[in-house]
């Protein structure tokens, strides 16, 4: 079995803070030195703010970490490692599940140690504490931002008028997106507010039909759905419903008595 290496890590922000650099690396040997640890593999990264979670060396090193090349990793001081809680605690939770030390000589903490084992709950709810304060910030900011009439979202770039006529003279959705120049998304989007709007705009005529059925005869209501452009189904549905409601009037005032006709 390859035996698992020790690794020291350091970060400096700027390429001017080469003596920053210089002093981790001697603090670091240093450390190993009182600790009989002889063989190490460094691992740097200068000028890279400790903000960026991505960097060259610590990509490496992380790698060979979820690999399970790494004993332990030691660094001069957490803030050398990660500037964020989230950073941190994602970085420990990678070490625990790959059963590699972790050791910040600065803070003096071994997460080997029952210290480290309670650096994980503590760091825990700080970073469940961080997350909270930024949805919050968001939530009102958002608040804020509408109070003040600003759009939240993304802003509708399809032709919304294109597509529906687009879709009135069947086309399909390959060429309406072609034509549009949007993707099938936005044309189905757009169909779903389209039928709606139709849906909408039957419902209106048919509940104004509804509320002159009192005042005209059926043959005088049809009549007047014909030339409101309606469709033939619609037609023949609504004048089924207002025959069957006079039948029944019918029937209710011949107390019931119902006689046959045949035409």
């Amino acid at each position: 079995m390859q035996k698992r290496k020790v690794c020291l890590y350091c970060r400096v922000s700027t390429d001017l803070q080469q003596g920053g650099l210089e002093s981790q690396i001697r603090a670091l040997k240093d450390w190993c030195v009182r600790n009989q640890i002889e063989e190490y593999e460094l691992f740097t990264d200068e000028g890279i703010s400790g903000a960026k979670e991505s960097r060259p060396a610590l990509n490496r090193l992380m790698t060979m970490v979820e690999n399970r090349e790494v004993e332990q990793v030691i660094v001069f001081s957490f803030s050398r490692f990660a500037r964020s809680t989230s950073h941190l605690l994602k970085g420990l939770k990678t070490f625990k599940e790959c059963d590699t030390r972790f050791i910040s000589i600065t803070e003096s903490i071994d997460t080997n140690s029952p210290l480290g084992v309670a650096l994980y709950t503590i760091l825990g709810a700080l970073a469940q504490l961080e997350r909270e304060m930024i949805v919050e910030r968001v939530r009102a900011g958002m608040k804020n931002a509408k109070a003040k009439g600003v759009r939240i979202g993304r802003v509708r770039k399809r032709n919304s008028m294109l597509i529906e006529n687009l879709l009135e003279a069947g086309l399909s959705f390959r060429e309406i997106a072609k034509i549009s120049k949007c993707s099938h998304g936005s044309v189905s989007a757009q169909k779903k507010e389209w039928l709606k709007k139709k849906s909408d705009a039957e419902s209106e005529k048919l509940k104004k039909i509804t509320n002159e059925m009192k005042e005209s005869g059926i043959e005088k209501t049809v009549e007047q759905m014909k030339t409101m452009n309606l469709s033939t189904e619609t037609v023949a549905r609504v004048q089924e419903k207002l025959e069957s409601e006079a039948r029944e009037n019918v029937r209710q005032i011949q107390g019931g008595i119902v006689y046959e006709t045949y035409d």
